[in-house]
């Protein structure tokens, strides 16, 4: 209905029809927590007036001022929803203290908008981005119901002109149907299916033989991307159908000759953030050896610390930023290849790299530490052969699946990335032909399911 409406209205009132839909959208599932948007978005604007203001009065200090009142603001707000129960609980725990405690509940999209409007005032008090006067233009920036809830983070010097004015072109809004359906195939097809194989795992370690376990986060590993990118797929895809042009999230992670090359291919828009406003404040790539270290260590702590308020999440932050110090160290670091590097070689950088990253997404998937060790101890247990226990068993369709789809990524391994945000989707007539294809028989069915409540929330909305 939206998708019609906006393209019978006239171009003056495009805006406001997609800031109402946007409020609409989120108040269906965020409910009283939109005064909680409402507000904030309002507090972010008016810093922003304030940065602007110290550049228009030659006044560095009311700039500075402005990113300390929005770092402490947004941060804060992300603080108390996102970790005071976890605060209290740890008091609890190694404290002794018996606190009277309501638990707080967690406002969906928090990690996505307060993140989006921080880096609004952030630029604007930079002079890396114009200041938007109108609160509404800024409020359809932070509220844009396609990535509102789980991203892609845009940086609003991305969209800054899109937001004054876009075409509407046709072939824009078929190749955003096209992304969509992509996605949502992805998402209910392949990550709800493979999913069903990954909880039957994850929920009893104890009994599972070492292949089982293997078998579980083979499952989990392919669940988790084909769920987010997925998501930013549909995402940047009715994006594309409103005019609008949102960075790439995903780019072939799972071919990544190292962990530093994987973080440049997974989450893209989250890195750069970490990148921007985190690690190059630090000091980045400079200073002596010991100061990089302590840089990265500090940016995948934070990465941990961003994804959940649990020790699992934490210790998977370390875990990431611990390899990445190694390969900085031993100069690991490659994207591309070299041209005297053999194809077995290149092979087995990327089965290794894809090793790590799997046993990292254990820490990731179980629900607490205990869980996540005794997972650990699973996936050693060869002892048992090519058993697998009934309740992995059972799931026929998401092994196949899984073999199927990890058996693709492995056979479609790219030698090389973009080093573009805004990536082509559409590179050539075959292609087109292919994904159009796939979208006519398999788009239907996952319609289908979705409409027969076989469609289960995006992981990341938990974020």
């Amino acid at each position: 209905m939206t998708i019609a409406l906006y393209a019978i209205a006239p171009h003056r009132f495009r805006n406001g029809l997609l800031l109402a839909a946007s409020w609409l959208f989120y108040l269906w599932g965020g409910g009283r927590f939109t005064f909680i948007l409402l507000g904030s978005t309002v507090v972010n604007w008016l810093l922003g007036l304030l940065a602007d203001e110290g550049w228009q009065l030659g006044k560095p200090r009311l700039r500075t001022l402005a990113i300390a009142i929005a770092a402490v603001f947004n941060l804060g707000l992300l603080a108390y929803f996102k970790y005071a129960n976890f605060l209290v609980d740890q008091l609890r725990f190694f404290g002794g203290l018996d606190l009277t405690w309501t638990p707080v509940l967690l406002p969906i999209g928090i990690s996505f908008f307060t993140f989006q409007s921080l880096s609004y005032v952030v630029d604007v008090a930079r002079g890396e981005a114009p200041v938007q006067r109108r609160w509404d233009d800024l409020a359809l920036y932070v509220v844009f119901f396609p990535q509102l809830i789980a991203g892609p983070i845009v940086r609003y010097q991305d969209i800054a002109a899109q937001l004054r004015g876009r075409s509407h072109r046709w072939d824009q809004v078929t190749r955003g149907m096209l992304r969509f359906a992509h996605g949502l195939v992805k998402k209910v097809l392949i990550a709800d299916s493979v999913g069903r194989l990954a909880d039957a795992a994850f929920g009893a370690p104890a009994e599972l033989t070492g292949s089982a376990a293997w078998l579980g986060l083979a499952a989990y590993t392919l669940q988790i991307y084909f769920d987010f990118s997925g998501y930013s797929d549909m995402a940047i895809g009715l994006g594309r159908i409103f005019g609008f042009r949102l960075p790439e999230n995903f780019c072939r992670p799972y071919c990544a000759l190292s962990v530093t090359d994987f973080w440049r291919r997974w989450h893209i828009t989250l890195s750069h953030w970490f990148r921007d406003y985190v690690y190059i404040p630090l000091g980045g790539s400079r200073g002596s050896g010991a100061q990089i270290y302590r840089n990265l260590g500090i940016v995948f702590l934070l990465t941990g610390i961003w994804h959940g308020a649990n020790w699992t999440f934490i210790l998977w932050g370390v875990f990431h930023g611990a390899i990445l110090i190694l390969e900085r160290r031993f100069n690991g670091r490659l994207i591309q290849p070299t041209p005297d590097m053999s194809i077995v070689a290149i092979a087995g950088r990327r089965a290794f790299t894809l090793l790590l990253v799997c046993l990292g997404w254990v820490l990731f998937r179980a629900p607490d530490l205990p869980s996540a060790i005794e997972y650990y101890r699973a996936l050693g247990r060869f002892s048992e052969g090519f058993a697998l226990s009934d309740a992995i068993a059972t799931e026929a369709t998401g092994i196949a699946l899984t073999a199927i789809a990890l058996g693709s990524i492995l056979a479609l391994w790219p030698t090389q990335i973009s080093a573009g945000r805004f990536l082509d989707w559409s590179p050539s007539w075959a292609a087109v032909g292919m994904r159009l294809g796939t979208a006519c028989i398999t788009f239907p069915l996952a319609l289908m399911l979705s409409v027969a409540n076989n469609f289960s929330p995006f992981l990341y909305f938990q974020f």
